[in-house]
């Protein structure tokens, strides 16, 4: 649904505790239908605030009137009044349901290695209250409210990364989340790590008892996963744009031609990113006074990795459209099991993990494209045989200095270790669960490895960035207004330099830049359905 006709999109709204004014926070809505991206970095990142819409706690209660009924009667039911997995075929008394959701949660914090990022948790755990809100779950209100509260408080679950194998979706990061609502293991609570009793005690809260069907109803789902796929994909979209003025930067400084970015070529192909791509460039570098050395001599044409920008970067673009309708379906989904319907509790499989992890694999293809290009580009600036005329290595005495010579070998490596991650991990089921699930989706392992590929494409970026404007201050250039307002913003950031320097620093400090969004959408400047019209 597009934001701007949702009736429960985020706004802008004072956040009290006590008598006090905090802060302004984002509110977002919930309805089960109509969460955005947009949102999930709002709560994730910005601290907003949540509230499930009136409509969705009617749902809920509903749905919940019916698993009660389901419960009181003699017919097994999934988890309901079964076990659960390899188990279902073991029938609870009715005095065991209760015991068997703390059971449930408690033995399913399995999860290892170092703690999910706090904005990961907070996606997590918004996408988790969405799904619930859908009112097909057959949980209380209060359930989904609790889980807003701890949003609402900012107390935010200890949530170890390492576990899920995204088959009935991230069970272990769900299990230590659900841990916290029962007053169990820990959380971070205004800076502190405490005993998650300890937090809700002091944030004005209750442990929850949960009530059959509850605790399986928090587990099942891929909300870990698709947190980190959402927040990633927002870094991604600006570093996509980043890449494409660094790019303009990178032709402007190796006098390479926008021939290649004419609009004719691109309409006889015309994937979106392509034309996206294309028209972004030709706006970057029009009216440019740097002169060019194209059709000179023996120089034709400019090499693949100036050329063929629109055709690479293009499609990095439509990978990232793909996983952004991929996520946007995921947001608004429900994904446990069973769900409860109308005339029937149907136990399926829309916990399975596999359209995200398929999702999640590709977008660490797609950015090992994009560094890759960008490293050659790196190369041809820094090459004396390649860079038209430049010092060798950018370097102010070349022999004396060695310039930016070691700062290429660094995004080698890193392009080489963009190679590892962008192996799939979705190919990889291992079965699990006495092989009832037999074929799962890794697609945990795929997210967690996009965190990693995330930021090692940044900074080959960054360093392609420092090649770029470096060689534009040794030609004493000047590009276009908009070019020329990057220059002036990057050197605020950092000074030009004449003599070697520890290059770690100004790297750091370069991608550091990027993901401040410093070069992103401010000069996208192209409305892609007028271009593609």
């Amino acid at each position: 649904m597009n934001q701007r006709n949702n009736p429960f999109s985020t706004v802008e709204t004072p956040f009290y505790l006590g008598n006090d004014l905090l802060s302004i926070r984002p509110m977002v809505y919930l309805d089960g239908m109509s969460l955005t991206l947009e949102d999930v970095a709002a709560v994730a990142e910005k601290a907003g605030r949540v509230q499930i819409a009136p409509a969705a706690l009617l749902r809920m209660e509903a749905s919940r009137r019916k698993v009660d009924t389901a419960m009181s009667g003699t017919t097994p039911v999934y988890a309901l009044n079964t076990g659960v997995g390899l188990l279902a075929n073991i029938r609870l008394d009715e005095g065991e349901i209760e015991a068997m959701q703390v059971n449930l949660i408690r033995s399913h914090c399995c999860g290892v290695g170092s703690s999910l990022p706090a904005s990961v948790v907070r996606g997590m755990m918004l996408i988790r209250v969405n799904v619930l809100a859908k009112g097909l779950s057959g949980i209380r209100p209060v359930v989904a409210e609790r889980i807003c509260d701890l949003l609402n408080h900012q107390i935010t679950p200890i949530i170890p990364s390492r576990g899920s194998v995204g088959a009935s979706g991230d069970l272990a990061p769900l299990a230590h989340m659900a841990l916290v609502l029962i007053g169990e293991g820990s959380a971070e609570y205004r800076g502190e790590v405490l005993p998650a009793a300890i937090c809700l005690e002091r944030a004005g809260l209750r442990p929850l008892s949960l009530l059959g069907k509850e605790g399986i109803s928090i587990l099942n789902g891929t909300q870990a996963m698709l947190s980190i796929g959402c927040l990633r994909l927002k870094e991604l979209e600006d570093l996509f744009y980043s890449a494409q003025t660094t790019a303009a930067l990178s032709i402007e400084a190796l006098r390479g031609t926008a021939a290649a970015f004419d609009p004719r070529l691109h309409s006889a192909r015309p994937h979106p990113g392509q034309v996206l791509s294309a028209s972004h460039l030709t706006n970057l570098l029009e009216g440019t006074p740097i002169p060019r050395t194209h059709g000179e001599g023996s120089r034709i044409q400019d090499a693949y990795c100036l050329r063929c920008i629109p055709q690479v970067h293009g499609a990095v673009w439509d990978t990232l459209a793909h996983a952004r309708s991929v996520f946007e379906i995921e947001l608004n989904s429900a994904t446990d099991n069973p769900l409860v319907f109308d005339d029937a509790i149907i136990s399926g499989g829309n916990f399975h993990g596999a359209p995200l992890a398929l999702a999640l694999d590709y977008l660490s293809i797609a950015l090992c494209q994009l560094a890759g290009i960008s490293e050659r580009r790196t190369e041809r600036l820094l090459n004396p045989s390649l860079n038209e005329g430049l010092p060798a290595f950018l370097a102010s005495k070349p022999g004396l200095e060695s310039g930016l010579m070691m700062a290429q070998v660094t995004a080698a490596a890193l392009v080489a270790e963009l190679r590892v991650l962008a192996s799939p991990a979705s190919t990889g089921s291992i079965p699990t669960s006495g092989n009832q699930e037999d074929f799962v989706s890794m697609g945990m392992t795929s997210a967690l490895k996009l965190e990693q590929a995330v930021a090692l494409a940044r900074m080959v970026v960054a360093i392609e960035l420092l090649a770029a404007t470096r060689a534009l201050d040794l030609r004493h250039d000047t590009s276009t207004i908009a070019l020329e307002e990057v220059r002036a913003n990057f050197r605020a950031c950092i000074p030009a330099w004449r003599e070697d320097c520890v290059l770690s620093v100004w790297m750091e400090q370069a991608s550091s830049f990027l993901a401040a969004g410093a070069l992103g959408r401010n000069l996208q400047s192209v409305d892609l359905e007028e271009v593609l019209r």
